[in-house]
Protein backbone atom coordinates (compact mmCIF):
# COMPACT_ATOMS: atom_id res chain seq x y z
CA UNK A 1 0.00 0.00 0.00
CA UNK A 2 1.23 3.62 -0.60
CA UNK A 3 -0.19 7.15 -1.21
CA UNK A 4 1.04 10.23 -2.59
CA UNK A 5 0.90 12.96 -0.33
CA UNK A 6 1.43 16.91 -0.79
CA UNK A 7 3.15 18.83 1.82
CA UNK A 8 5.46 22.14 1.53
CA UNK A 9 4.58 22.29 -1.40
CA UNK A 10 5.97 19.31 -2.81
CA UNK A 11 4.63 16.04 -3.25
CA UNK A 12 5.86 12.61 -1.74
CA UNK A 13 4.90 8.61 -2.49
CA UNK A 14 5.15 7.60 1.40
CA UNK A 15 4.97 3.68 2.18
CA UNK A 16 4.29 2.40 6.00
CA UNK A 17 7.53 2.47 7.94
CA UNK A 18 9.49 5.10 5.56
CA UNK A 19 11.36 7.96 6.41
CA UNK A 20 10.92 11.16 5.03
CA UNK A 21 12.61 14.51 4.80
CA UNK A 22 9.90 16.99 4.44
CA UNK A 23 10.34 20.62 4.86
CA UNK A 24 10.29 21.88 8.35
CA UNK A 25 7.29 21.49 10.29
CA UNK A 26 6.17 23.12 13.81
CA UNK A 27 5.73 20.14 15.84
CA UNK A 28 8.03 18.88 18.73
CA UNK A 29 9.78 15.87 18.05
CA UNK A 30 8.97 12.32 19.12
CA UNK A 31 5.14 14.10 18.33
CA UNK A 32 2.56 12.61 16.21
CA UNK A 33 2.17 14.07 12.57
CA UNK A 34 -1.08 14.03 9.99
CA UNK A 35 -1.12 14.65 6.34
CA UNK A 36 -4.67 15.32 5.32
CA UNK A 37 -3.97 16.44 1.40
CA UNK A 38 -3.16 12.97 0.36
CA UNK A 39 -3.47 12.89 -3.63
CA UNK A 40 -3.78 9.40 -4.14
CA UNK A 41 -4.00 6.02 -2.58
CA UNK A 42 -3.29 2.56 -3.84
CA UNK A 43 -3.84 -0.74 -1.70
CA UNK A 44 -2.45 -4.22 -1.62
CA UNK A 45 -4.77 -5.18 -4.32
CA UNK A 46 -3.47 -2.57 -6.82
CA UNK A 47 -6.39 -0.36 -7.08
CA UNK A 48 -6.08 3.27 -7.13
CA UNK A 49 -7.95 6.10 -6.02
CA UNK A 50 -7.40 9.76 -7.35
CA UNK A 51 -8.42 12.27 -5.64
CA UNK A 52 -9.52 16.00 -7.29
CA UNK A 53 -7.60 17.39 -5.86
CA UNK A 54 -7.10 15.22 -2.73
CA UNK A 55 -8.97 12.40 -1.24
CA UNK A 56 -12.01 13.13 1.46
CA UNK A 57 -11.41 11.41 4.75
CA UNK A 58 -7.75 9.59 3.67
CA UNK A 59 -5.21 10.44 6.09
CA UNK A 60 -1.68 9.70 6.50
CA UNK A 61 -0.24 9.25 9.94
CA UNK A 62 3.30 9.39 11.09
CA UNK A 63 5.68 10.25 13.41
CA UNK A 64 8.27 12.97 13.56
CA UNK A 65 12.02 11.70 14.65
CA UNK A 66 13.70 14.91 14.75
CA UNK A 67 15.08 18.05 12.98
CA UNK A 68 18.12 17.78 10.28
CA UNK A 69 19.83 20.52 8.13
CA UNK A 70 20.45 19.56 4.34
CA UNK A 71 23.67 20.50 2.45
CA UNK A 72 24.93 24.04 2.47
CA UNK A 73 23.72 25.76 -0.75
CA UNK A 74 26.73 28.76 -2.23
CA UNK A 75 25.00 31.67 -3.58
CA UNK A 76 27.57 34.38 -5.24
CA UNK A 77 27.03 37.35 -6.40
CA UNK A 78 29.72 39.34 -8.78
CA UNK A 79 29.66 43.12 -10.63
CA UNK A 80 32.43 43.62 -13.21
CA UNK A 81 34.73 46.31 -13.05
CA UNK A 82 33.25 47.80 -9.43
CA UNK A 83 34.98 45.22 -7.08
CA UNK A 84 31.75 43.96 -5.64
CA UNK A 85 31.82 40.35 -4.58
CA UNK A 86 29.52 38.73 -2.32
CA UNK A 87 29.43 35.11 -1.07
CA UNK A 88 26.09 34.01 0.69
CA UNK A 89 25.56 30.50 2.01
CA UNK A 90 22.11 28.27 3.08
CA UNK A 91 21.38 24.90 4.80
CA UNK A 92 17.70 24.44 4.69
CA UNK A 93 15.95 22.88 7.59
CA UNK A 94 14.06 19.83 7.12
CA UNK A 95 12.01 17.73 9.88
CA UNK A 96 12.54 13.82 9.72
CA UNK A 97 8.78 11.63 9.27
CA UNK A 98 8.32 8.16 10.30
CA UNK A 99 5.25 6.93 8.36
CA UNK A 100 3.29 5.09 10.96
CA UNK A 101 -0.09 4.22 8.32
CA UNK A 102 -2.19 5.01 5.89
CA UNK A 103 -6.02 5.62 6.54
CA UNK A 104 -7.66 5.28 3.19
Amino acid sequence: MYAVIETGGKQYIVRENDILNVEKLDVEASKDVSFDAVLMVSDEKGEVKIGTPTLQGAKVLGELLGETKGKKVLIGKIKRRKNYRRKIGHRQTFSSVKIKSIEA
